[in-house]
């Protein structure tokens, strides 16, 4: 199946043609809202950061911002600084420009306030549009392409119907020479002997087991007896019992092709095939790490329901029983739950293959309809 995207200056291809406006600090963040009020073809992104942490912090902010505003599905960006923080937005700007992305910025102190930045942000902003709607779409290859793969509100059906039904689409893809990414490393506690007979080679299978007995010592520290219960109370309602249940279904989504790399959260990875990032098992922060990463769609199963999207990426839902497809039909793109009595595995596989081939090149998801532009950064320790 043809793909058709954009080849940005980098060389790399993206699947959407955002125009960003992101605060440096979060003192910024009313000024980006601004400019978004002003012009809703843009996308804002807020967060909490960018002042008041320790080095390690910061390094992992600026590689996640980074990350975002480099991503192939953007194709310029505004960078709304205040003035006095610690990620300073000519030097953040600077290094966009670097990766060869369209970049502007703004001092909000320097310029004299909120009012006199905002009318500047509104100008470039307008600029950037016009820009991104003189670019076209042209064919690419499958071999460019990054596909997310990420589970919320699971329940017990979602790793008999919508888990290995996105396992079959992730195995396509790497088939078709693509990449395929999982994360959510919390959610592969009790599964670490299961992905390392699946790691490509003897190093990449110890990597792994280590990676997953970290995080199961780290909730073992944090809940003790109950660390078996790092779920949600939707996850129990939905009749899931523990946490290496809830394992056991989420990894299929990562379908049955070697795993070629385990890659740090927010990083881009340097294998094509089957590559697991780590992240919290928190679905926002672990989205976060995986676009920053350079995802260029995402599938998204669950049981329970979400209302979870990007303002960078398409994220595609996919829910796993009948009840909540009619319960939220505005946020579910796709009904895993016929496979169990109306279409064969195979047939749905080849329905979301075909969802996910119209949405790469243009079509939009319901998240993108709703416009639920959700991001988080992930920090590691507390604000000084």
């Amino acid at each position: 199946m043809k793909l058709m995207g954009y080849r940005r200056e980098d060389g790399r291809i993206g699947f959407r043609n955002q125009v960003v406006v992101i605060s440096s600090v979060s003192c910024a963040n009313a000024v980006v809202n601004a400019i978004g009020r002003a012009l809703p073809d843009i996308k804002t992104i807020t967060h909490a950061e960018g002042c008041g942490r320790g080095p390690v912090d910061m390094a992992l902010t600026y590689r996640v911002m980074l990350g975002l505003c480099t991503h192939p599905n953007v194709a310029a960006v505004l960078v709304v600084g205040l003035g006095c923080e610690f990620i300073p937005a000519p030097a953040f700007a600077g290094n966009i420009s670097e990766q060869k992305k369209r970049v502007e910025h703004i001092v909000i102190q320097e310029l004299g306030g909120s009012e006199a930045a905002t009318k500047k942000g509104i100008a470039i902003a307008k600029d950037f549009l016009r820009y991104a709607d003189s670019l076209r779409r042209q064919e690419c290859g499958w071999s460019e392409f990054i596909l997310g793969l990420e589970c919320g509100g699971s329940d017990a059906l979602s790793g008999v119907t919508a888990n290995p039904l996105v396992g079959n689409v992730a195995d396509w893809v790497v088939g078709q020479g693509g990449t395929a990414m999982i994360s959510e490393t919390t959610e592969m506690i009790g599964t670490a002997h299961i992905l390392a007979r699946r790691s490509a080679t003897p190093q990449i299978a110890e990597q792994i087991q280590n990676l997953v007995a970290r995080q199961n010592k780290k909730v073992h520290d944090g809940l003790g007896d109950m660390a078996h219960l790092v779920i949600s109370p939707g996850n129990i309602e939905g009749g899931l019992s523990n946490i290496v249940e809830k394992s056991l279904g989420c990894i299929v989504k990562g379908g049955t092709t070697p795993l070629n790399e385990v890659i740090e959260y927010a990083q881009r990875p340097t294998k094509k095939g089957f590559v697991i990032m780590d992240t919290p098992g928190s679905d926002i922060f672990s989205m976060t790490g995986k676009i920053a990463g350079g995802v260029h769609v995402l599938l998204f199963t669950t049981g329970r329901g979400s209302c979870t999207g990007s303002p960078i990426i398409p994220v595609i839902k996919v829910a796993s029983n009948n009840t909540l497809f009619g319960r939220m039909p505005g946020d579910m793109d796709f009904n895993a739950a016929r496979i169990l009595e109306e279409i064969t595995m195979r047939e749905a596989t080849d329905e979301l293959v075909q969802l996910l081939v119209r949405v790469a090149g243009g079509e939009m998801s319901r998240a993108e309809v709703n416009r639920q532009d959700i991001l988080s950064i992930m920090t590691l320790t507390e604000p000084f």
